[in-house]
């Protein structure tokens, strides 16, 4: 691929990023001074020990605990659900399957989206307008379209899933990523990169990344929330977790007949995916601010 043109004059852009944002140290100290990040890290490090040590603590999200709907007390915290299993062991079990498709996919999705980002950015050409192309199409269709297709295709398996949530957020992250690495292209550091005689690779590497990290992180987190919503969205269609999982969407689905008469089968795992899913987003949103 062709190197991208270095006319542009120094001084006619911004200075460099590294020069004018904080260090990582700085944000970090700032970020555990503000109450809403401390708070939503607590509540998702909370999530993250319950999905890893419900076995440790006795509790069978499968097996019969009680009377058919029965509602919270000491004995259930959370009542029971229609077949008679303990709704707060299932919805501690359920964090796991959450907490386990969304994030690693969201984590696939970033690194594609931004390795495309960052390379479509820098070379630009027309491998960048045939997939910026691609991404507009793919943007613009309605996401629950393209999730019955890539779910026919794929199936439902733990793997496939993690592909598909993948698949749906790459090309958003990646249209981000190469806006942001088009900002960072002028800048003096870049340019006098390219004057020392530095490949492509090694700039987008070594000067251009560190400086769009920050909203790479951003990228990830928003896509996090987002994919943790879509897998509940998935199981409570049924095209997700299938029974005896318990998987927060499909908790929902399997007791929403009962919700007038049995709130507490709807309600707390409804609570369990609007708390994951609200501390993401306020993660991202102290992240963003402090980057800024």
């Amino acid at each position: 691929m062709p190197e991208p043109d270095v006319d542009a004059a120094p001084e006619q852009h911004a200075p460099a990023a590294q020069e004018v944002r904080r260090p990582a140290a700085r944000r970090v100290a700032l970020l555990l001074r503000r109450p809403t990040f401390v708070l939503s890290a607590v509540v998702l490090a909370v999530w993250v020990f319950g999905a890893l040590t419900w076995p440790l603590f006795g509790l069978d999200p499968f097996g019969r605990a009680g009377a058919n709907l029965a509602p919270p007390s000491l004995a259930h915290l959370f009542g029971t659900d229609y077949l008679g299993r303990d709704v707060f062991a299932r919805v501690v079990a359920g964090a796991g399957s959450a907490l386990l498709v969304g994030p690693i996919g969201a984590v696939l999705a970033t690194v594609l989206g931004s390795a495309v980002g960052l390379l479509c950015g820098y070379y630009r050409g027309p491998v960048d307008a045939a997939f910026m192309r691609l991404f507009d199409v793919l943007v613009v269709l309605p996401p629950l379209i393209v999730i019955v297709v890539l779910v026919g295709a794929f199936g439902v398996g733990t793997p496939a899933l993690i592909l598909i949530v993948a698949l749906v957020f790459a090309p958003g992250i990646a249209r981000i990523i190469r806006a942001a690495t088009l900002a960072e292209l002028g800048k003096s550091y870049v340019i006098s990169a390219r004057l020392q005689g530095e490949s492509g690779p090694a700039i987008i590497v070594r000067e251009i990344l560190p400086n769009v990290f920050p909203t790479v992180l951003i990228q990830a987190t928003l896509s996090l929330a987002a994919a943790i919503f879509m897998t509940a969205s998935l199981s409570f269609l049924g095209l997700g977790s299938q029974p005896p999982s318990p998987d927060w969407g499909l908790s929902i689905s399997d007791n929403r007949i009962y919700i007038q008469s049995a709130w507490w089968t709807v309600v707390f795992p409804a609570l369990a995916v609007a708390s994951v899913i609200t501390a993401t987003h306020l993660l991202a949103d102290n992240i963003k601010e402090v980057s800024a």
